[in-house]
């Protein structure tokens, strides 16, 4: 099994797919509320938590995560929050060495779309693109969306966790190798 995930510190996207690329689950771990989750390292435990119900459940062979950001792009996130990110990437990768004993893999995500047959074009909204891919390609994908009629919250993020575990998929078959650990 392969485990794929979308670290965030507000919503941490998880799918577990199996070596058919059947979808065995996929799940939005929401870390937002201030007063559950104060700081990272809380946020953090709550995620390790998670990855060791995973472990109980599922025999992973390979973990893949989305690369965080590596550059400031002005308009989009800040200094601060790239940084944060990253820590924070860091600190669920290091649980997935302890959860798993698997060393993770890192795919950047336009890589990991791009994998997947998602095709962005300049000016297109990303998250809607993949969500709609899903929709099209994946009768297990499900959402659910407000009165507004936008996907509840999550819902991205699960959807990019299952392009990371596709994508990671996509690399062992392309590879010829077989899941095992690592």
């Amino acid at each position: 099994m392969i485990l794929g995930l979308d670290i965030s510190t507000s919503i941490t996207g998880a799918t577990v797919m199996d070596e058919e690329g059947n979808t065995v689950s996929c799940e939005a771990w929401d870390t937002r509320n201030k007063k559950h989750f104060p700081d990272l390292y809380v946020k953090a435990d709550y995620i390790n938590n998670k990855l060791r119900e995973i472990a109980a459940r599922h025999d992973i062979k390979k973990i893949y995560i989305e690369q965080s950001l590596s550059r400031f792009r002005p308009g989009f996130s800040s200094a601060k929050t790239l940084l944060t990110l990253a820590k924070f990437n860091g600190i669920v990768s290091w649980s997935c060495v302890q959860v798993f004993s698997i060393t993770p893999e890192f795919l950047g995500a336009s890589t990991a779309r791009k994998a997947c047959g998602i095709k962005i074009l300049r000016g297109e909204n990303s998250k809607e693109k993949v969500l709609n891919f899903l929709l099209d390609n994946e009768p297990s994908f499900g959402v659910s969306y407000t009165k507004h009629g936008n996907p509840v919250a999550g819902v991205y993020d699960r959807a990019d966790s299952w392009v990371i575990a596709r994508a990671g998929l996509l690399q062992i078959i392309s590879a010829g190798t077989e899941i095992k650990d690592t």
